[in-house]
């Protein structure tokens, strides 16, 4: 008994569990359930209407194995179970093997055998395309599938769900997220692994079961250049990724074995299910008859209650009273009793009303009943009726796909792998594995060792994932995209690969800013500014799915270059900083939206010699930090610059002479942020963001660093300060947000080996990583 109940607990074995269990009841792995006494079980809410009015004489009831009991012959089951969860079965000189079927397609074929009595198995097979696995995967031909509906055997061809999930570096690996049918997980990776090691497949490198409780995931990882079509190929042929489910639809009829076809089997659900309706509606006749009758007598009673009173009060006993009912008022024995049994309580007008409105209740019904019994037609539409019902209650989509046998389905999808993007301010991009970027070097270490490229820095750096697209802007004013999978790999010491070479761009082109679109607002703006000061707003979805070879951005005068683009959300303020020190601060709805092709609007007037050096897509709350190129620092709170129209001279913010420079960059700055300093030479400066002095507007701010003659700094990169443990800064593994600006500590060359791009890994075939 407990191996069955077992079974009807499990999910990867029926497709509608009977049974809802506590505890180790096996898995897909193969593994057995637990002892009994460790689980614990009750019936699952759609085994009730397998059980439905089972106490209304629906069926017939036989002695047990050892005649103590009663036990129902056959359930009353409003679902067909024997299709939707199928069936499995050996005796003496037969078997059986019936799939499983998904419950919305079965009702839908059993309502339309009702009302379409000859239809024929071709028809039903357009509601019922074939089984439906719990455990999903893909059925591979629809001959079989026929075979099993017209003639009660067939093949059934299974195979599992496998995606192809593109890795860096043009490398692959296959995952399987579904199997087939009734197979073990262990049982595919012990077979993978034999292949490999007796060399049957050389192009796979790596096997992990990462499968949890949400799901299969065995990841098949390949080796770089191997044909995952053809891998796939010998892994259905020589493994339980592909198996065959070979359909025998046989059950008793009557106590008869038969092999069933599709639309046999629903005609004799149909006919249980008439046989149940037609036994429940005599039970229930039976009992509002009776129920109507025993009321009969007391409306009667109450009809003449003072004459009832006086012939109880004046009989000798109970039978004395109870046979001067049945004279006097015509009664039978039942109703004498119960007016003998009546309450005092019922004398009240309300329960005279409520005993009437019961019997006109019960009137009603039985004429119901008796019409039900008397109609075929009627009977039908009460089958159909219950049946519709448990649509509601228990329908779901189909989980298993079915395709053509010459259909190879292999889906495409790019794995989502944690990455950090750094593009250099020459134009080089390269992709760090996240796994390998965690692992740092001390802070005193150059940045990522760019300190060998003579004038080249970090210029932009992000985490991302390989699922994103990153979009490119250059200072010529067009817009490139490209997929983060697409980025070249390097190692954290490496220069990375020429932009202009993947995007195709001009050389002489350089990149001024680089946006994630997995960071976008929701129907956002994006907002170009120009070093002339022209600023201009183009709604998002202009630049989603960009052609190779990219699209003008924004259209620049003669000599102007586009300085920087951002993302905004559409109601933002924009602000505006200048090489001579002047800063405007103004709403953004200032600015029209406007198409890609246009030149957009003057945002600050400049004088002569000046140029826009920083834009800001502002908060409304924050702090401003200037840097000057010889190391003059300061902060400003944002709310001391007022906000004006767009298009004037703005406000001197800093006011500068030879000692100070011209403004660097202004950008903004939160407490407890860290300031990286960079300079032209590559050179960079880490300092607290909180050591900047707060000084209002005219103030030249502090000389907080001490710049070389003949060097300046040209940029900053900010990220939030992290805890120190000992003499390195080691972040938590809770603390990372993919969304948070890099440390410039972290942009480190690495201790160790500097040609090393990912961790050690040992897999399943007990070899290294390739």
């Amino acid at each position: 008994v407990y191996d069955a109940l077992v079974r009807m607990v499990q999910n990867f074995s029926l497709r509608y569990p009977l049974i809802a269990g506590q505890g180790n009841f096996g898995s897909v792995d193969g593994d057995s359930a637990a002892a009994y006494r460790y689980t614990e079980a009750r019936l699952a809410p759609i085994a009730t209407e397998m059980l439905s009015d089972i106490d209304k004489e629906t069926v017939d009831f036989a002695p047990n194995f050892d005649d103590r009991l009663l036990e129902p012959t056959v359930l009353p089951a409003k679902i067909p179970n024997l299709l939707v969860n199928g069936s499995s079965g050996i005796a003496v000189g037969m078997s059986t093997n019936i799939p499983p079927h998904n419950l919305r397609e079965v009702v839908g074929a059993a309502i339309h055998l009702l009302d379409h009595p000859e239809c024929s198995i071709a028809d039903l097979m357009r509601y019922i395309p074939g089984p439906d696995f719990p455990t999903g995967g893909i059925i591979v031909g629809k001959k079989g599938i026929r075979d099993a509906y017209e003639k009660g055997r067939g093949r059934v061809v299974m195979r599992a769900r496998v995606v192809r999930e593109q890795k860096r570096a043009g490398r692959e690996q296959l995952v399987v997220t579904e199997i087939p049918y009734a197979t073990s997980k262990t049982r595919i990776l012990e077979q993978i692994v034999d292949l490999v090691k007796r060399g049957k497949i050389d192009d796979i490198s790596d096997l992990r079961d990462e499968s949890d409780r949400d799901g299969i995931r065995i990841v098949i990882e390949l080796k770089r250049g191997a044909d995952a079509v053809a891998v796939l190929g010998r892994l259905f042929k020589w493994t339980s990724l592909q198996a065959t489910f070979g359909v025998i639809s046989l059950a008793l009829d009557g106590g008869v074995p038969h092999e069933f076809s599709l639309k046999e089997i629903l005609e004799r659900f149909r006919d249980h299910r008439v046989h149940v309706v037609i036994r429940r509606s005599q039970w229930e006749l039976g009992k509002a008859r009776d129920e109507a009758h025993v009321l009969e007598g007391l409306l009667i009673a109450l009809k003449r209650i003072d004459e009832v009173i006086r012939l109880i009060r004046g009989s000798r006993n109970r039978g004395t009273a109870s046979k001067k009912l049945e004279k006097q008022f015509k009664l039978t024995e039942r109703q004498a009793e119960a007016i003998l049994n009546m309450r005092l309580v019922k004398l009240t007008a309300l329960e005279k009303k409520e005993l009437q409105d019961r019997m006109a209740v019960l009137k009603a019904r039985i004429a119901e009943l008796e019409a039900i019994l008397a109609s075929p037609e009627q009977q039908l539409a009460v089958v159909r009726s219950e049946v519709e019902a448990l649509l509601e209650a228990y329908g779901d989509e189909r989980r298993t796909r079915i395709v053509e046998e010459d259909d190879f389905v292999l889906e495409d999808l790019t794995a989502d792998e944690e990455m950090v993007v750094i593009v250099s301010a020459q134009g080089f991009v390269k992709a760090i594995p996240m796994a390998v970027y965690r692992r740092r070097g001390g802070a005193d270490q150059a940045l990522a060792a760019m300190e060998r490229y003579e004038g080249d820095y970090l210029r932009h750096g992000f985490a991302t994932t390989t699922g994103d697209t990153l979009l490119f802007f250059t200072d010529d004013g067009r817009a490139y995209a490209l997929a983060a999978a697409e980025v070249p790999e390097g190692g954290r010491t490496a220069r990375g690969r020429a932009l202009y070479q993947i995007l195709g761009f001009a050389r002489a082109s350089r990149v001024v800013a680089v946006l994630s679109l997995a960071r976008a607002p929701a129907e956002g703006m994006l907002v170009f500014v120009t070093r002339d000061g022209t600023v201009k707003r183009t709604p998002l979805d202009q630049f989603t799915g960009l052609r190779a070879g990219g699209v003008n951005a924004i259209n620049l005068q003669t000599g102007d270059r586009l300085l920087d683009a951002q993302f905004s959300n559409g109601a933002g303020e924009i602000l505006l900083a200048t090489r001579k020190g002047r800063v405007i601060r103004f709403e953004e709805e200032e600015v029209s939206p406007m198409g890609r092709a246009a030149q957009g609007v003057r945002g600050i007037r400049l004088t002569s010699g000046d140029r826009v050096v920083s834009f800001l897509a502002t908060r409304r709350e924050t702090t401003l930090c200037t840097v000057t190129e010889k190391g003059f620092a300061k902060r400003t709170p944002l709310a001391e610059f007022a906000v004006q129209r767009r298009g004037g001279l703005g406000v001197v913010a800093t006011p500068l002479d030879r000692t100070t420079g011209a403004v660097a960059v202004v950008s903004e700055i939160a407490d407890g942020d860290q300031i990286a300093l960079i300079s032209n030479s590559g050179r960079i400066c880490s300092l607290a963001g909180d050591q900047l002095p707060m000084e209002a507007p005219g103030a030249p701010g502090a000389p907080l660093i001490d710049v070389p003659a003949g060097e300046m700094l040209l940029d900053l990169t900010l990220a939030p300060s992290r805890s120190v443990t000992g003499d390195t800064e080691q972040p938590a593994e809770d603390e990372y947000d993919p969304d948070s600006p890099l440390d410039p500590d972290d942009l480190v060359a690495p201790a160790g080996d500097a040609e090393e791009t990912d961790e050690t890994q040992y897999n399943l075939l007990g070899a290294d990583k390739e």
